[in-house]
Parts: C-alpha cells; structure tokens; sequence
C-alpha cells in the first residue's frame, strides 16, 4: 500500500514536472555554506517524498477515495459498538481499597448502599422536640417498608446515643436500601418520599439526607451537567474564535467538522473498547475538550501554511506538498509525542489513567490521520473556494499570512539583549511556580467537589459532616467472614472508638453482605485531609489488627470514599519519577532525532519544565489557597486533585511540541537559508517567530478557550484542569515563544542547531542538508 501510494505520487510529480525538493535541500558550495537557488551549475536531483506528504498527496489526487475513507472510519468506529456483545468494564481502585471494592464485587450478591437523614430543629435554641418528634415520624415510616430499607440505626433503638449529636441538639437515622439492581431504584425513591413527607409535616425541623446512593447521584448528574455544557460552551466559543483566525465560514468549518469527527470516532471506539479497559465518566469531558483542542490545531497549522503557499503563488496541489513536508511533518510529530507521553501514565498502574491514556491516545492519533488524509483531500475539492462566506473587512485581512509586527519587535528586542529579557522572564516564571512547593496533594470529597448551591445532597452532606463528622462518607470495612466470632469483634470496635481520642467516630454500623460482612466506621476530618488519613492509619493499624483482624482465617480490607484517595495519593506519589523520567527521555530523544541537537532539546524541556511550574504556582495559589473563590465559584478545601499535576505534566509536554516543533522548524527553514553570523542568526530567529506568530497564536487562543470551559464547570477537578492548562498554554505561547525560546536560541547561536563537534559554517550546511533529508524522509 506505501509503495502504491508513494507510486502515485512519482506519477503526479512527473505530470507536473517537479521534483517536489524543499527549499532547503540542495548541494554544498565550497564554502560549507548551500549553494543559492540561481546557481547555473545546480544539479538537478529528485528527493524521494517522506510518508506525510506522500499520503497527503495520494489524499489531495484521490478525493473522493480520501473524503469517504474517513467517513467510512468514522462511521465504522460509532458503529463499533453495537456490533460487538459485552458490558463495560468497571475500574478498580488501587492499593487496600481495591482489595476491598473487589471483595464485594466478587461475592455477586449486590453492594451495601446506606442512607443517612439528620433532624434537628430549625432554628437554633428551638425545643429539641420539634426534631424528636420527626425523627419518631420517619422511623416508623421506614419501619413500614420492610422491602424497602432495613438496618435502621436511630436514637430510638439500642445504644441510642451512638445516634445523636455532641451537643444533643441533632439525631441521625441511617437506613440500608434494600436491591437487586431492578429494585433498588424504587426502593430509594420509596425511603426519599417518607423522608419528603416528614419535612412537609414538620416545619420545625430541618431534615438533611446524605449518603451512597444520593451523594454519588449528585456528582453523577454533575458529571453530566457538565458534559452538556462543554459541549454547548466550546462550539460557539471555537467557531468564534476560528472565524477570527480565518475570516471565512467554510475555511473555519474545516477545522471544525474534522475535530468532531474525529471526537465521534474516538468515543465510539472507547464504547467498544471500555469491555476490556475500563473508561471513567468522569474523564468524558477532558477527552472532549482535548480532542476539539488538538484536532482544530492540527488543522490549523496545516491550513495556515496552505494559505500561506497560495499567496505566495503556489497552485492548490504544490501548496498541499509544501504544508505536508512542513507544517503536516511539524503535527504528525507532535501528535506522536501526546500519544507516547500520554502512555507514561500506564507506569502509575492506576486503572483509571488506563481509560484517560486510551481516550487521549485515540482522539488525536484520529486528529493526525485526519489531518493527513481528510484535510487535504477536502481543500484540494474546494480550491479557492476555501475562502467562500468571507467576513466583511476580516476575511481580506486573513486570506493570507505575514510576519506579525509585534512579535517582530518582541523577538527583536530580546535577541539584541538576551541574557537581560531571558533572565528577567525566567526569574518571572520561577517567582510564579514558588508556591508550588507548597503543594498538598489532596481530593476533593463528593461534599467538597461540588459548589453550593449546585446540589441539595452535598449541601446536605457538608451540614452533616460539621454535625456528624464522617457520618456521610464512612471508612468501609470489608470482613471476609460473617461468623459469630466476626461479629463479636466488629462490637470491639466500639470500645477502640472510644480510646481513639476522636480519630474514630459513631455510630458504628456492620451489615451482612453475602457471606461477608461490611462495617462502616465515620473517621475524623473531612473525608480526605490530614485528619482523616491520620484516622485511617489508626483503623487500619491499631483498630482492626485488634479486632476483625485478630481472627483466624478472616481476610479484611479498608475500602470507602477516605482510604480509596489516600491509597491512589500514595500510588501516584510513588510512581510519579518513574512517569517524570518517561517523558523527559522521551521528549529529549524525539527532539535529538528531530533538530539533530544536543543542546536544543536541554533548552526545550527546560522551558517547559518552567511554564509548568509557573502553571503549578498558579494553581496551588488558587484553588489550595483559596483565592478567586466567587469568580470561579469553588470552594477550596486546602490542596490539589491528586492526579492532576501528574496528568498536566504528562499532557502539557506533549501539547507543547505543537508550539514548539512548529516555530523551531520555521526559525530552522531560515537559519538553513542564513549567510551566517550574529546577524544572520538573529534574523533567522525573529523571522522564525515573526513568521509563525499568526498561526500558534490562533492555536493558542483555541486551547487557551476550549480548556477555560472547564472553569465554567461545576466540578473543582474540572475547574482546576481548566485553569492549569489554560495558564501554562498562554506561558507557552507567550513567555516562553516570544522571550524565552529566542532568547535561549540567540545565546546558543549555531550550537542550538548542531551536534557536538559539528558548529561553524561547515557544520552549518552539513547539518542543514541532513536535517532536510531527515525531514522528508520522516
């Protein structure tokens, strides 16, 4: 199929009587330096096409072929689906806590699902009989539906007192809600409307209910919610911004219906795909965004150097093989480094990266192959029709590219006195990622990650957690065994309560579940802080191993919405240099084989190591230490989401080569054609930035749009990757392009673009031929 493919393009090629050779390709003059374009004695050598350009111009020849193909691709992978039987895999947690989520599942007897409700009075100071009396009420109603709920815990039954507040002024009823599966929904909703009930018949009291089953519908409907308004959110807000860029409807289309196919493709393969690894809900909307975000950038810059060929007189077809040699070169190589990057998140053996690593892996390898096969078929059927349905006064100002006369005088200025702008942008940018240094990595608990206001039962779950400290998230306990001695020593686990000094709270509740037994225990703090942990340790180290531990032949587990955090906390921590180095040698060697460099790539990962930093900064003094609060509309809760600095880090280096192998490319092309010298050198990094301002910036300002989304989302994960990624993309795309990255290249002169022992003029035109032939070939 290559060689029929690269066949076709020879075909083309002697048709049109070009040998297709980039500029920069030809042969060395006596001085080191490439022979000129007007030398009469340049010898005529055709260069075989890389794989890119040959696919795209088979693409650009065979349109209709192209254009269906893909469709076809599309189609078959939303299809995918439906033509394969099977359930979706479900992720595990690591460590204990997974041990004990599958010591449940495995029993096939369904999970134990509890429900808490608080009474108490309305006012404070009101006659505690107003909420008594409640309680009484909604006891005997849940008393009456036996098939409905059983295990009632309250202050009327045995060892009431477990089951009211300190300060006696609150009672909590908790309830199981009986299954199966098919049931249990109306089972719920019956235990919901008694509760409805005694909230209507008693004004006097306040009644709250928290527990499994509502709190995890509140982030469930959240997870929703939220999809439907990144969906809504990002389309107009990218057709804006691409309207700008472009200046005509169908030119900004392109970019458009390519990213959404692409975005359909990869969410129907991980339909199909998510019965062999398993895919969080929650990870939906970072897959969504992420592939709107590079398949519209891949398309741009492709777009971008089209328009760019075609004002510079080049027909459709030449255009099409200059933009795949160069910018469609400068994308595949940036879309293979998302993808492998991504797969250094594999290293944190966490089930849940597994689904996010395939769901970003396949959205932009879809990306590519769009914008390697799809995109230039369809602008090679429209022609200059491309720029149908221009915008008034905009769209002659955006048909074709120039050199941006700011960032001409930015890069200007800062390669005349590099040490002095590069110095002072540094120091910036280290000042800005201080504060990361203080980074706690903590997660948010299902009360915490939703605002207020957003959700009834995490408003609910967050009056409760003050009043009953853990009662709505308790540690859960799995105990292999349901044996007499078993459940003798869960009662010990009362009298450790007490001699926990606080760590461990009430009520203590255990219910059978198959042929184990799950005892739920509310631990101190709030769910997931320092507190709590301390609280876990002490269960799991002190409390346990003296109790339901201490029996022979019993298997016992920590599981519940405290230990699953603390445990990946501490598996990601663990694993985290392993992923670090991953993507640091995998960056440097892609940019050694890329630019032929040593000292180029050290520059390149030391940038990006900065703005991610400085991202890191921002992020710990916004939502760890709590400022922008009623701007963004969170509630900070004193740290980070556990995984996300792990995750920016590994996608922000693969995002950054878009950048960054875009503009080196172009700085290369005009270093390569430079005679040489301070000047020339200067002038090849200020045309090399100027040149490519028009298009990173565009692409800049659609990632920095499509990931501020996020901040409009009501989860805090959501908001704090939203504001991560769009502050460390406009660091990169501005500091670091337009300051950093030239100062850096002005003080490393040739040596940026060389190996070892391969500077000077000669090495100049050396490696400038090697790096063509390595480009084409690529």
């Amino acid at each position: 199929m290559l060689r029929r493919i690269k066949s076709e393009h020879e075909r083309h090629e002697r048709r049109e009587g070009r040998d297709g050779r980039p500029e920069h390709a030809g042969p060395l003059g006596s001085d080191g330096r490439p022979d000129r374009p007007d030398r009469a004695d340049r010898p005529e050598r055709a260069e075989r096409a890389g794989l890119v350009e040959s696919v795209a111009t088979w693409s650009a020849g065979h349109r209709t072929a192209a254009i269906a193909g893909w469709l076809l691709l599309v189609v078959v992978a939303v299809m995918s689906t439906s033509l394969l039987p099977g359930e979706q895999v479900n992720a595990t947690d690591p460590g204990e806590a997974g041990r004990g989520q599958r010591m449940v599942s495995e029993l096939d007897a369904g999970d134990s699902i509890r429900e808490n409700v608080m009474i108490r009075p309305r006012t404070a100071g009101s006659d505690p009989a107003a909420g008594r009396a409640a309680t009484e009420d909604l006891v005997a109603a849940l008393r009456a539906m036996p098939d409905a709920v059983r295990d009632i815990g309250s202050p009327l039954g045995a060892h009431g007192g477990r089951w009211v507040s300190e300060d006696g002024t609150a009672d909590l009823v908790t309830f199981e809600v009986l299954g199966p599966d098919a049931e249990f929904r109306d089972h719920f909703e019956a235990a919901s409307a008694a509760v409805k009930k005694v909230v209507r018949e008693h004004t006097g009291a306040r009644v709250d209910q928290a527990g499994d089953s509502s709190l995890s519908s509140a982030v469930d409907d959240g997870i929703k919610k939220d999809m439907k308004r990144a969906e809504t959110t990002s389309l107009p807000l990218t057709v804006a911004i691409l309207l700008v860029v472009f200046g005509s409807l169908v030119a900004a289309g392109i970019p458009l219906l390519l990213a959404a196919t692409a975005v359909a493709g990869a969410f129907g393969l991980l339909d199909t795909l998510g019965r062999w690894v398993p895919f969080n809900s929650a990870s939906s909307a970072i897959v969504l965004l992420v592939g709107m975000a590079v398949g519209i950038d891949y398309s741009l810059f492709h777009l971008r150097r089209v328009r760019e060929e075609r004002a510079a007189g080049r027909p459709v077809r030449e255009a099409l093989r200059v933009a795949s040699r160069t910018s469609g070169h400068a994308v595949v190589v940036s879309g293979l480094t998302v993808m492998v990057c991504m797969t250094g998140l594999l290293f944190t053996g966490v089930d849940v990266f597994k689904g996010l690593t395939l769901g970003t892996v396949l959205v932009v390898g879809l990306a590519v192959l769009g914008s390697m096969t799809a995109l230039p078929a369809l602008v090679a059927a429209l022609g200059d029709r491309v720029d149908l349905g221009r915008i008034p006064w905009l769209g002659r100002r955006r048909t074709a590219a120039g050199r941006s006369r700011f960032w001409t005088a930015v890069a200007g200025k800062v390669v005349r006195r590099p040490l002095l702008t590069g110095g002072t942008a540094a120091l910036l940018l280290a000042l800005m990622a201080l504060p990361a240094f203080g980074m706690h990595l903590q997660d948010a608990t299902q009360i915490q990650s939703l605002p207020r206001g957003v959700s009834a039962a995490a408003d609910a779950g967050a009056r409760m957690q003050r009043v009953f400290p853990g009662a709505a998230t308790p540690a859960r306990v799995v105990v292999s065994d349901d044996s007499p001695e078993v459940r003798a020593a869960a009662e010990a686990l009362h009298e450790q309560a007490a001699r926990s000094e606080g760590a461990l709270r009430e009520p203590i509740t255990t219910v059978p579940v198959g042929g184990a037994l799950v005892v739920r225990v509310p631990l101190a703090g709030a769910g997931t802080d320092r507190e709590s942990g301390r609280a876990l340790e002490f269960l799991r180290e002190r409390a346990l191993p003296a109790t339901v531990g201490a029996v022979r032949g019993t298997e016992v587990a920590v599981a519940g919405r405290t230990a699953m955090p603390y445990d990946f906390t501490r598996q990601v921590t663990a694993r985290t240099p392993v992923v670090f180095a991953f993507v640091l040698v995998l960056a440097f060697v892609l940019l050694v084989v890329a630019f032929r460099s040593l000292a180029l790539p050290l520059v390149s990962i030391a940038l990006n190591l900065l703005s991610i930093g400085a991202a890191y900064g921002v992020l710990v003094a916004v939502f760890q230490g709590g400022r922008l609060e009623s701007l963004l509309g969170f509630n900070a809760y004193g740290g980070v989401v556990s995984w996300l600095p792990l995750f920016m880090f590994v996608i922000l280096f693969g995002l950054s080569m878009d950048y960054h192998i875009f503009i080196l490319s172009r700085i290369r092309e005009r270093w390569g054609d430079s005679p040489g010298g301070p000047d020339g050198d200067r002038e090849a990094i200020v045309g090399g930035i100027a040149v490519s301002a028009g298009v990173v910036t565009s692409a800049a300002a659609i990632m920095v749009g499509v990931f501020s989304v996020f901040t409009t989302l009501s989860a805090i994960e959501y908001k704090m990757l939203g504001t991560g990624m769009a502050v460390a993309i406009l660091i990169d795309a501005t500091v670091v392009r337009g300051v950093l990255l030239p100062a850096a290249l002005a003080l490393l002169g040739d040596r940026a673009w060389t190996l070892p022992g391969r500077e000077g003029r000669a090495g100049r035109g050396a490696d400038r031929q090697t790096y063509g032939a390595s480009t084409t070939r690529a």
